[in-house]
């Protein structure tokens, strides 16, 4: 039998951050990604599209954007194993806070008395409870989740946040994502958890959402896209209601809450962890 081998790229970026360099990625031909402390793995066959040039075209995007400094790209070839296995080897049980925990199907977990346990299954999308955005906004939900009210989560992922709010007490929870991925590994993972009437997936971006009538707006994504769907994300908040934003470094603080704040939102709280962190506005009566 031939021998199959597999290209590995590792990348590393100043700043390293992870999450959006992984999320850029993801939308090329790639067997997998891998996170270590320092760099990020990329997995492609050797028959594949993606190569060493095309990761540096990618991530030079990054760098005119202003959100990294800048990147190397070095390639290995490598025997076949089994990435699966590989992969599995990555996603551990998250404990969030108290009350909210994160585990994957091939992890057991014996909850303590009022925990709340969502199995995600992150597969080629985000939202492990790993990444400290994620941390971040999960933790704000066990503030401003209260029974009875509609959430939407704009770049849902793998849909967790969307899970959460209504184990939370949310009455209904719509994520959506316009990366096909995300969409199929967030009804997956929605049937694990939550009654199939409490949330909604769809593969559609915020100017497609018609509903406008959201008590609680959330969004996880990147500073300059955030920037870009502000008025969106405003439109489809009740008055009175709140949006939490994250997937921000502490640089982008000052931008982000002067757009919002000029569109007549007041900006309530900051919450951070590691180098990150979450914002919080409240929408007028």
């Amino acid at each position: 039998m031939d021998t199959k081998f597999f290209r590995e790229y590792i990348v590393q970026t100043e700043p390293f951050l992870p999450e959006l360099v992984s999320g850029l990625l993801w939308n090329l031909e790639t067997n997998g990604i891998v996170e270590e402390q320092d760099s990020l793995k990329v997995y492609a066959n050797d028959d594949d599209s993606v190569t060493k040039e095309l990761l540096e075209q990618q991530l030079s995007k990054l760098v005119e954007q202003k959100l990294i400094s800048s990147f190397t790209v070095t390639q290995n070839t490598l025997q076949d194993k089994n990435w699966n296995e590989e992969w599995e080897k990555q996603i551990n049980v998250i404990e969030v806070s108290d009350r909210i925990v994160i585990k994957p199907t091939f992890r057991e977990y014996n909850a303590k008395e009022g925990q709340i346990v969502i199995t995600i299954d992150p597969k080629m999308s985000f939202g492990t409870g790993e990444h400290s955005t994620t941390r971040i906004v999960l933790q704000l939900l066990e503030k401003y989740v209260k029974k009875g009210i509609r959430v939407i989560d704009v770049g849902t992922g793998t849909g967790v946040l969307a899970i959460a709010s209504v184990l939370l007490g949310a009455d209904y929870a719509l994520g959506i994502d316009n990366d096909e991925w995300c969409y199929e590994n967030a009804l997956e993972n929605i049937e694990r958890n939550v009654e199939i009437n409490k949330a909604e997936f769809r593969l559609a971006e915020i100017k497609q959402v018609k509903e406008k009538d959201f008590n609680l707006v959330l969004a996880n994504i990147q500073k300059n896209v955030l920037l870009d769907i502000a008025e969106d994300l405003v439109d489809h908040l009740l008055p009175g209601g709140v949006l939490i934003l994250s997937g921000l470094l502490i640089p982008d603080e000052k931008d982000i809450v002067a757009k919002y704040t000029s569109l007549g939102l007041t900006f309530a709280e900051k919450h951070g962890l590691d180098e990150w962190i979450g914002l919080v506005f409240n929408k007028h009566v």
